[in-house]
C-alpha cells in the first residue's frame, strides 16, 4: 500500500471526497484497516459551506422507525470507541424529549421499549413540573435519557488527528475536477483536481450536497434535494435544565444545547427539520428566511418559555434530502456512494465511517433500504 507520485499522478487504495463527518469517519475506519487513503476537500478545515459545521447535532435513540433504532445503538458503540481512541467525550448526555399533537412519542415510546432502551412515557403536567422551561400541551411527553449532543467539529478532529497518525493523507482546499472508471479492462477508478490526478482502486463520495455534481455522470443516482436550513440561538432566561426536544406536528421543530456557537453560556439552538428553501451545493445565499425566524420566534414564545424569544444568533446549513429520508450507502463498480443524508445523519458518523469501509473492501449495504435500487423504487 502507500502512496507512490509520479508526474502529479498518485495511487492509493482510497480516494475519499468529502471530509465533513462521514468522509472523515470513513477515513478513520480505512487507516485502521490498514489501508491507504487520501481523503480530498474542497474548502479549508472548519468550513461552512456544507453540512457537518458547528459543536452541536442531536444524539438520540429515538425514531419512529425499528431499523433506525437499531442502528442508532450501533452509532452509540463507535462513539463510545471514538471518544476511547480520542481520550476525550464527544457525546453529551443531556436527555432527550420527544412531544407534540402528531403523538409520535408513543409509537417511539413502543420500539425504544421493545428495543430495551430506557425510555418514560410522562404526562404533560408532570413533565412541565420536570422541565418548567418548557410548554407541552395536553399530549404525553416521552423522555428517554441516552439522548444528548454530539460536537460535529471536534469530531471530525478527532478523527482526523488519528486517520492522519495511521498515515491518511488530507487534501485540504483541493477541489475535484471530475471523477471517471478507468479505461476498459482496468479496475478502479481515477480522480482528476487542479494539480494532480490520482489512481484508485475505490472513491467514496461522500460529498453531501455536491454528490450528484460529481458522481451523475456514471451513476444513476435518485432525485436529490438540497435545502438551505435555518437554526437560531436563544439564551436561557435563567439557568435551567434543557434536553434535546423534538415537537412533532405539521413542521417538525427540535432543540438542543448550542455549545461553542451559541454565542452565550447556556444558549439553545432551535430550528425546523426539512422545512428550508430549496438551492444548490454552490448556489445558497446564507441569507436566514425572515419567515423562519418569525416562525421559530413564535414557537420560543409558546413552547419555551425558559427562553428570551429574541435570537442572539441565527446559522444556515445544507440539507441533502432522498424522497424516504433515508440514506444512500450503496457501492456502484469503483464508486461508494455515502450519503447519511437527510437530516438525520451526523448521530451516525463513526458506524457510516465504517459502512463505507465495509463497501469499499467489498462488503454489501448494511440494510436493502440504502440501496440505490431500493431509491430507484
Amino acid at each position: 500500500a502507500g502512496y507512490r507520485r509520479r508526474m502529479g499522478t498518485e495511487r492509493s487504495d482510497v480516494v475519499i471526497i468529502g471530509a465533513g463527518l462521514a468522509g472523515t469517519a470513513a477515513a478513520w475506519a480505512l487507516a485502521g484497516r490498514g489501508r491507504s487513503v487520501a481523503i480530498v476537500e474542497a474548502f479549508p478545515p472548519g468550513h461552512r459551506r456544507g453540512s457537518s459545521h458547528g459543536s452541536a447535532r442531536i444524539f438520540r435513540r429515538a425514531y419512529p422507525d425499528p431499523l433506525y433504532v437499531r442502528l442508532t445503538g450501533e452509532a452509540q458503540r463507535r462513539w463510545r470507541q471514538l471518544s476511547d481512541e480520542a481520550a476525550q467525550e464527544l457525546v453529551l448526555t443531556t436527555g432527550a424529549l420527544d412531544f407534540g399533537p402528531a403523538r409520535e412519542q408513543e409509537k417511539m415510546y413502543d420500539i425504544l421499549t421493545a428495543f430495551g432502551v430506557p425510555a418514560e412515557l410522562i404526562p404533560a403536567a408532570a413533565a412541565a413540573e420536570r422541565w418548567p422551561g418548557m410548554s407541552f400541551g395536553p399530549d404525553p411527553v416521552m423522555f428517554h435519557p441516552d439522548g444528548g449532543v454530539l460536537d460535529p467539529e471536534r469530531a471530525m478532529a478527532a478523527m482526523r488527528s488519528i486517520a492522519t497518525a495511521r498515515g491518511a493523507q488530507f487534501h485540504d482546499g483541493t477541489r475535484v475536477l471530475r471523477v471517471e472508471p478507468r479505461e476498459a479492462g482496468e479496475a478502479g477508478a481515477t480522480v482528476h483536481t487542479d494539480d494532480r490526478t490520482w489512481h484508485t482502486r475505490v472513491v467514496i463520495v461522500a460529498a453531501g450536497a455536491w454528490l450528484e455534481p460529481l458522481l451523475g455522470a456514471h451513476v444513476r443516482l435518485p432525485s436529490l434535494v438540497v435545502t438551505q436550513q435555518d437554526a437560531f440561538h436563544f439564551a436561557p432566561a435563567e439557568p435551567g435544565p434543557w434536553p434535546a426536544f423534538i415537537y412533532h406536528d405539521e413542521i417538525t421543530r427540535y432543540g438542543l444545547r448550542a455549545g461553542r456557537d451559541g454565542q452565550v453560556p447556556g444558549a439553545v439552538k432551535v430550528g425546523e427539520h426539512g422545512h428550508g428553501t430549496v438551492t444548490t451545493a454552490d448556489g445558497r445565499d446564507g441569507i436566514v428566511s425572515p419567515a423562519a425566524r418569525d416562525r421559530i420566534r413564535a414557537f420560543a414564545r409558546r413552547r419555551l418559555g425558559g427562553l428570551d424569544p429574541v435570537p442572539v444568533g441565527e446559522v444556515t446549513c445544507l440539507y441533502t434530502s432522498t424522497a424516504s429520508e433515508d440514506f444512500i450507502l450503496d457501492r456502484q463498480g469503483p464508486f461508494v456512494i455515502c450519503s447519511p443524508c437527510s437530516g438525520h445523519g451526523a448521530k451516525f458518523a463513526p458506524l457510516v465511517g465504517e459502512i463505507a469501509a465495509d463497501l469499499a473492501c467489498g462488503g454489501t449495504a448494511p440494510d436493502p433500504r440504502f440501496t440505490l435500487a431500493a431509491h430507484r423504487a
